[in-house]
């Protein structure tokens, strides 16, 4: 396996350090029930402005009825290698408090949702890639997704392949070096 480490300017946790989001997937690997509870705890314990807990989730595996139907909402590339994971979760968000008002912050909460979910899959041994390119409308259809839910991004997650099981341009942006902004680029006031 390709080793993505990151290279970072201070000792972060290695599990944050080692995160990363591959497209090559084992086809075979199954999500047991635990590694899947876990990874959804992880999220449905991540913060959320007033404890509102807005974000949603839409589970669909393999063997799922739908998993072909969804796959096929995917935008681009990500249709090659997105199914081959053991699971495509949507995420959506309920986009109004309990109160009827707007939850301008239900965005944010998921996807802080979404990276403590991710995090705990690596933890587990497990690989999540998050994917903006989907028909949301489709995807809502098929999933007969509630009318007060929005869904906003989806994500795959299992147990890493070979880079090799990819090919041309797929191939190698799973080989190539991660790379991020440098701190002095993000960091805008009071810079460390």
């Amino acid at each position: 396996m390709t080793n993505k480490t990151a290279v970072t300017s201070a000792p972060i946790l290695s599990v944050l350090a080692e995160r990363w989001s591959p497209r090559a997937y084992d086809k075979s690997y199954q999500l047991t029930q635990n590694e899947l509870v876990s990874i959804l705890e992880a999220g449905r314990w991540a913060p959320s402005a007033n404890n509102a807990q807005p974000t949603r989730y839409f589970v669909v595996t393999r063997e799922d009825k739908n998993h072909a139907a969804i796959a096929s909402t995917l935008a681009g590339w990500n249709q090659a290698w997105a199914p081959d994971a053991s699971a495509i979760i949507l995420v959506g968000v309920e986009s109004t408090n309990a109160d009827g008002n707007v939850n301008p912050f239900a965005n944010y909460d998921a996807g802080q949702a979404v990276a403590h979910l991710s995090v705990q899959a690596h933890e587990l041994g497990l690989h999540v890639h998050q994917m903006a390119g989907l028909d949301i409308a489709k995807a809502a259809e098929i999933l007969e997704v509630p009318e007060n839910i929005h869904l906003i991004v989806s994500a795959v997650v299992g147990k890493i392949a070979p880079a090799d099981t990819l090919e041309g341009p797929l191939h190698e942006r799973e080989v190539a070096p991660r790379t991020r902004k440098s701190l002095d680029d993000i960091v805008l006031y009071g810079r460390p």
